[in-house]
């Protein structure tokens, strides 16, 4: 990872997002923004190879993470997915809104989609991302964990479409994060997916 706060910073506001600069000095006013891997292409990598940061200021100090994720689906999602139309691959933008801390599948606490998406389909399952379908809707695009029991190297179907963490221990991180900022700011959360490419 090359890349700092203020360089993803300067990515979203060159995109004409918002970012969210906690003006009233709460703290935890957090900026969820994906970074997809631009270099890989088209290319299902199968691979946690993105990258999901958050900023925010506590305590009036700035404060960065930066964790190994996936923003793709994997090779047993592009290939097995049962939706006539194809996996989902979310579309590069800023959603706002669009994500609230609740049960992942009945299971776990996640930031989950509650606001519709774009997302883009690919139909032929030619392990090459289409980007000429798009559908918008609610699909469960949620931003969640890998295998909860050991180090996930290969994205297989963890992902069918979602954002995923490779490791536990960083999604941890990450909820205790929003959970903090939901008991401040509410329970309703902007995601922003860029690409690295975005960033100078």
């Amino acid at each position: 990872m090359s890349f700092t706060l203020e360089k993803v910073k300067a990515a979203v506001k060159s995109k004409g997002y918002v970012w969210f600069e906690d003006e009233e000095n709460q703290g935890f006013d957090v900026n969820i923004v994906g970074v997809r891997n631009s270099s890989t292409g088209k290319s299902v990598t199968n691979l946690f190879d993105d990258w999901m940061t958050i900023s925010y200021k506590e305590n009036g100090e700035w404060k960065f993470f930066a964790w190994a994720c996936t923003t793709d689906p994997g090779t047993k999602a592009v290939k097995e997915y049962k939706n006539p139309r194809g996996v989902a691959r979310l579309i590069p933008n800023q959603y706002r809104g669009s994500h609230t801390i609740r049960l992942h599948q009945g299971k776990y606490e996640a930031v989950c989609q509650q606001r519709p998406v774009k997302v883009w389909r690919d139909k032929n399952k030619d392990m090459t991302f289409n980007e000429v379908t798009v559908d918008e809707g609610l699909f469960g695009i949620n931003i969640h964990r890998s295998n909860p029991k050991t180090e996930s190297q290969y994205v297989e179907n963890w992902s069918e479409g979602c954002q995923v963490f490779k490791r536990i221990k960083d999604f941890k991180q990450f909820m205790e994060i929003c959970s903090k900022a939901a008991l401040i700011h509410g329970n309703s959360f902007t995601y922003t997916l860029i690409e690295s490419k975005d960033i100078a």
